[in-house]
């Protein structure tokens, strides 16, 4: 009975055992390779499956969903000769679970080995600006390298990311200094263009000016002479007038010339320079009289030419107007 017992126990550990062996469940997300005596046979993706005991077994157990890899810091000399620390992170999925598991042994240390290669490569010929100042261009260029040199691995880089370049703290120092110089180099420009903008606008003011003040002169002097001209054209006129007055025997006209004479002498001995006061003559008041003569020849004149024209002349009023006499006043 003892042995009986202890033969059915045998039996069931070794269903149990067999069992363990042929079923078999792969988690989502996951892929199983089944090797048969060692060798790929095929592949089990997420799902109930079942094997033969002994005979087949589980080889490499690949993540199919999309991983994250961390690049450790290292230094890169740029095409510059500057030392720089640069750090990147990388994100790559398995498409081909047996390529991934049999092309290439321990895949995170293989990639991570080939990003740094790369960004050694990529950073080394570019100068220490563009490091800085063109990090997509870094990030795309070493895409492109990795995902064609894991291809064959079956994996897919869907990420390369630069998260850190730290240049050395002497450069920057320099770059610091660098950048204030041209701060103030843009403001003098800057300083420069206002300063020569100003004096542009000044000079076209001063232009505009002077030439709105020559045409004010022109105008004036055109006025001027044409003042002139009316002057000439009535002396022209006033002397015919006297001259034809003289030639008519009439005294007045001799009047107007000793008069305008007398003027003329008064007024330059007035405006000499040393002369400080002078004393009238008694003749003086002579030219009162003259100057009248002048209006009485001017009158006689226009009397002339009225009966010429054939309008006679009109009715002079009265002097002095009558006056209304005052009613008288009661005693």
């Amino acid at each position: 009975m003892d042995l009986g017992f202890y033969g059915t126990l045998l039996f069931v550990a070794a269903l149990l055992v067999v069992a363990s062996k042929a079923f078999l469940t792969v988690p989502q997300g996951y892929q199983y390779t089944k090797e048969r005596f060692g060798k790929f046979r095929d592949t089990m993706g997420p799902g109930f499956h079942v094997m033969v005991p002994f005979i087949d077994a589980v080889g490499r157990k690949m993540n199919m969903m999309e991983q994250v890899l961390d690049v450790p810091r290292q230094e890169v000399i740029t095409k510059d000769n500057a030392m720089v620390a640069i750090d990147a992170v990388v994100f790559y999925q398995v498409l081909d679970a047996p390529k991934a598991a049999y092309e290439v042994d321990n895949l995170r240390l293989a990639i991570i080995n080939l990003t740094m290669t790369n960004i050694r490569t990529v950073v080394g010929s570019m100068d220490l600006d563009e490091t800085l100042s063109k990090r997509d261009e870094i990030n795309h260029r070493l895409l492109r390298v990795v995902d064609d040199a894991t291809m064959p691995w079956g994996v897919k880089m869907t990420r390369i990311e630069i998260k850190d370049i730290s240049p050395p703290s002497d450069l920057v120092e320099s770059m610091g200094r660098q950048m204030k110089a041209e701060r103030d180099k843009r403001a003098n420009i800057l300083d420069a263009e206002g300063f020569r903008q100003a004096a542009i606008l000044k000079a076209e003011g001063e232009k505009q000016s002077a030439v709105l003040k020559a045409e004010g002169e022109r105008e004036a002097a055109f006025r001027e002479a044409e003042a002139r001209e009316r002057l000439a054209q009535a002396e022209a006129r006033a002397t015919a007038m006297v001259s034809q007055a003289i030639a008519q025997g009439d005294i007045q006209a001799i009047n107007y010339f000793v008069a305008q004479k007398y003027v003329e002498a008064l007024q330059s001995l007035a405006s000499a320079p040393n002369q400080k006061v002078f004393l009238m003559p008694m003749e003086a008041t002579g030219i009162l009289g003259a100057l009248g003569g002048i209006a009485e020849l001017a009158k006689d004149s226009m009397a002339r030419q009225a009966p010429q024209s054939g309008e006679g002349p009109g009715p002079r009023p009265p002097r002095n107007p009558p006056r209304t006499p005052l009613p008288p006043q009661a005693g």
